[in-house]
């Protein structure tokens, strides 16, 4: 049986159901995006996603689109979970929004690169006290990790110290409004974690 689609147009599917495309990972293939965006754009449209393209900040992806009935319900099966986050990641991500901003207002570098120590120094102040130094790094890494995995760091290769790329996709999902009420949800995030103690 012949294919409908381009191998093409196939491959650069699976790509962006797989997770996020980003222009400087893959240049053939963002530009192939670029040429065949109607296509993705009717194809993915069958299935209840529509796409996402930043082609100022060089990523697209795709997400659920709204199509709830009278009683405020989607009317198809949801393709692409929303993920429950923990609260010292929800955290870290609007840390790193933070910084990315800062970066973007007082430089000219496209790129923030961190370093691990400043990672963890990033966070520590707002998580609970403890007793175990190890035991704290050791979570700090956990949801360093959990970001990474979630693909708003990138871990660059080749380093002896370990350096982390903030990627800007994380600004499409904290925008600038939520920017701005930062500093209130931190408060609420200091209250927060006087509740949670040592919890996870």
């Amino acid at each position: 049986m012949t294919s409908i689609f381009p191998a093409d147009l196939s491959t650069l599917l699976i790509n962006l159901l797989k997770g996020v495309l980003y222009r400087d990972d893959d240049q053939p293939g963002w530009q192939n995006l670029i040429e065949q965006q109607a296509a993705v754009r009717d194809y993915i449209q069958l299935l209840g996603l529509e796409l996402i393209l930043d082609d100022a900040e060089g990523y697209a992806y795709l997400r659920q689109s709204q199509q709830d009935n009278e009683d405020g319900k989607s009317t198809i099966p949801t393709l692409i979970p929303r993920r429950q986050l923990s609260y010292p990641v929800s955290l870290l991500l609007a840390l790193l929004r933070k910084r990315l901003a800062e970066s973007d207002a007082s430089s000219s570098d496209a790129r923030l690169i961190l370093s691990r120590d400043q990672l963890v120094e990033l966070i520590r102040l707002f998580l609970p006290e403890s007793s175990n130094e190890a035991k704290l790094i050791d979570r700090i890494d956990s949801h360093i990790a959990k970001v990474v995995e979630l693909g708003f760091l990138r871990k660059l290769k080749g380093q002896q110290e370990p350096l982390y790329e903030v990627r800007r996709i994380l600004k499409a999902f904290i925008d600038a409004q939520w920017l701005n009420e930062f500093d209130q949800r931190l408060a609420e995030y200091a209250a927060l974690s006087n509740t949670e103690g040592e919890q996870e």
